[in-house]
């Protein structure tokens, strides 16, 4: 991947059974507002509803030679993604995985299991992006940014030593388990569970196309591929309507 994430190695153990009690209470995901519907955005058969798209391959391009590789693209998706047991499957090559249907304000979940030495990510309205690790490979001090080690779920293009962009704790599971992702965006405030966990907590996601201007009002949700096999299951997607987001920006600022 061209981006990394990162967080703090075990910030500790608790120091009682009151504090690790309030730490479980803060990493819980609340619950959805009674009556809200998480709908699918990937039907488990086939590639319908998607297409492919490296927007960094194509970011500096304009006019016929742009769209000329974007229709390679799209023409290039199913070579490296196919459908498997209900499962979107990449074997860590090609284009991503892009939605044709563009997202504001969502709370998304979405399940992932890959490989040793892969690393990968979920753009949020077209932009990098939620990070993806191989959690076991050590750090490179020669690579001061790139720290796999502190874990997934973190804002990796976001400007480094900045709020979101290293998770809060290591939450990954082991090679061969399911991960599960619960992600929450509002205006440009995104928080991240990464199995139950909260790793990223309501910081600003930069816009890494232009960092001088605010993250896209909408956009397309992208699964990054990057150097091994990703699996991908059970993408949900709630809408989130104005009246919440304000309680829930509310909220998050009340607990500054």
């Amino acid at each position: 991947m061209k981006l990394t994430s990162l967080s703090l190695i075990g910030l500790g153990l608790c120091l009682s059974l009151a504090s690790c009690g309030k730490t479980d209470k803060a990493a819980a995901p609340s619950a959805a507002p009674a009556g809200s519907a998480f709908r699918p955005i990937f039907n488990g058969k086939d590639l319908t509803g998607w297409y492919g798209l490296n927007p960094h391959s194509v970011v500096k391009l304009e006019g016929e030679k742009k769209a000329e590789a974007l229709k390679k693209m799209r023409e290039e998706f199913a070579n490296d993604w196919k459908v498997e047991n209900g499962e979107l499957v990449n074997d860590g090559h090609g284009p991503y995985a892009t939605t044709e249907e563009e997202f504001g304000d969502i709370e998304f979940l979405i399940e992932y299991k890959t490989v040793a030495g892969a690393d990968s990510g979920i753009y949020l309205r077209g932009t990098p992006q939620v990070q993806i690790w191989d959690k076991n490979q050590v750090f490179d001090p020669a690579k001061p940014t790139r720290k796999p080690h502190l874990g997934s779920g973190g804002l990796f293009n976001n400007t480094p030593d900045t709020p979101g962009r290293d998770p809060l704790v290591v939450a990954d599971k082991p090679f061969g388990e399911w991960n599960s992702f619960r992600i929450r965006q509002i205006g440009a405030r995104t928080w991240v569970w990464l199995n139950d966990k909260l790793v990223v907590d309501g910081n600003v996601m930069e816009n890494f196309w232009d960092k001088t201007k605010p993250l896209p009002a909408k956009g397309p949700i992208m699964l990054q591929t990057h150097g091994g096999e990703i699996r991908w299951r059970n993408l949900k997607v709630r809408d989130i309507g104005a009246d919440e987001a304000k309680e829930i920006l509310a909220e998050a600022d009340a607990k500054k």
